[in-house]
């Protein structure tokens, strides 16, 4: 059976895409057992069952989007747009709450929950790539395309904000650097990085002497004081991570023999990276780093080989998205950052997220197998 009649695009982000998703299904059929045991009664299969078909599905999604050509989702991000901003205003006020932030809404009639600020994530990056290539002719202008595409930024990371940090705080770099690869003026660039400077020195200041102000504000203070002081009581989560990437050694203590995955909380989401040291040992840290060095490589190329300026911008605002996160979710685990809450992509547990992910890459691919039929028809951009 020959694959590469129905599959398309940039087949080393398809091996990488596949190659992590199998290292997801055997490491967090490993890493449930303690969640089985508190919510299940010890059924890791109901655990197993569900993620296989959250993976499945994900890489079937991506394969359906890959074949879309990736042209007509700049015109649905004109309206996504503008559903993106109220839903997560509706997640603020009636989300389902975790740790003091609404960060979800459930999906009715599943046990399933949708992360808002996912959805809102993708619109955003594709959006902006949007405007970034219809505005190539006056790129440089403030009114005409500075403040059209900031705003939208704004709003939507000061809507993810309150109840997620980190995304808020991602999702804003990777917008500066589709700005900057975009050929925005370098002075508004700078003017909006030092305005990003002036309200991060802000909220970190209103934070310290008035934490009760935000609803997470307290969270915030305690991660960035626990992180500084380097405490094991007080950094249990840094603490248990340490102790499993230390005992895994090289070569790890063999699959399904991890110790750690009963005592961090987090073991098959946030912290599921050193689990998988633990467990497969450091040589599998270093593949897993190398492979998504490889996507950020494979994204960068894509987008320099790509004609069209939206799918350039598209290649390289979805690529540093996702390895961004990878990057941040493995410094937190070998506690050179404090406790974020972001998932590790394509790895670890979750539900919607792994499928806005899935779609993510199904977008960079359907860029990809642009490049590789120059001949297909293009959509004007200009009238979508």
């Amino acid at each position: 059976m020959n694959l590469s009649k129905y599959i398309k695009g940039d087949i080393v982000i398809w091996t990488v895409v596949l190659l992590l998703s199998l290292l997801s299904v055997l490491v967090v059929y490993s890493s449930v057992v303690a969640l089985a045991y508190r919510y299940k009664g010890g059924d890791t299969g109901s655990y197993l069952i569900k993620h296989i078909f959250i993976i499945g599905s994900g890489i079937f999604l991506m394969y359906l989007i890959h074949k879309v050509k990736y042209s007509y989702f700049s015109r649905i991000s004109q309206i996504a747009i503008f559903l993106a901003a109220p839903l997560l205003l509706y997640t603020l006020l009636k989300g389902v709450s975790a740790g003091e932030a609404s960060r979800w809404l459930a999906i009715p009639g599943t046990s399933l929950t949708f992360q808002t600020s996912d959805f809102a994530k993708l619109v955003l990056i594709v959006y902006v790539a949007r405007m970034l290539s219809i505005k190539q002719d006056v790129i440089k202008d403030f009114k005409q395309t500075f403040l059209p595409v900031v705003v939208p930024v704004v709003i939507i990371c000061a809507l993810i904000l309150p109840a997620n940090f980190s995304t808020a705080a991602l999702l804003f770099l990777t917008c500066l650097i589709l700005m900057f690869v975009g050929r925005m003026n370098t002075k508004h660039l700078l003017l909006l990085i030092g305005s990003g400077i002036i309200f991060g020195a802000f909220l970190i200041i209103t934070i310290f002497n008035f934490p009760t102000i935000f609803k997470r504000g307290e969270t915030w203070k305690a991660r960035i004081e626990n992180f500084r002081s380097g405490d094991s009581e007080t950094n249990f989560q840094s603490e248990q991570a340490k102790i499993a990437i230390a005992t895994g050694r090289v070569f790890g203590k063999g699959p399904g023999n991890s110790t750690q995955r009963n005592f961090l909380p987090q073991a098959s989401s946030d912290f599921i990276f050193a689990i998988v040291i633990e467990e497969w040992g450091l040589l599998s840290a270093i593949i897993i780093v190398f492979l998504y060095i490889v996507l950020l490589f494979r994204g960068v190329r894509i987008a320099n080989k790509s004609e069209k300026t939206f799918g350039s911008l598209l290649a390289i605002g979805l690529t540093f998205s996702l390895v961004f996160q990878a990057m941040i979710n493995m410094a937190v685990a070998v506690n050179l950052f404090p406790v974020t809450g972001q998932p590790l992509p394509l790895v670890s547990m979750g539900g919607t997220s792994i499928w806005f992910t899935s779609i993510s890459i199904g977008i960079i691919l359907s860029v990809s197998r642009d490049i590789d039929n120059p001949l297909a028809p293009a959509v004007n951009l200009e009238t979508t």
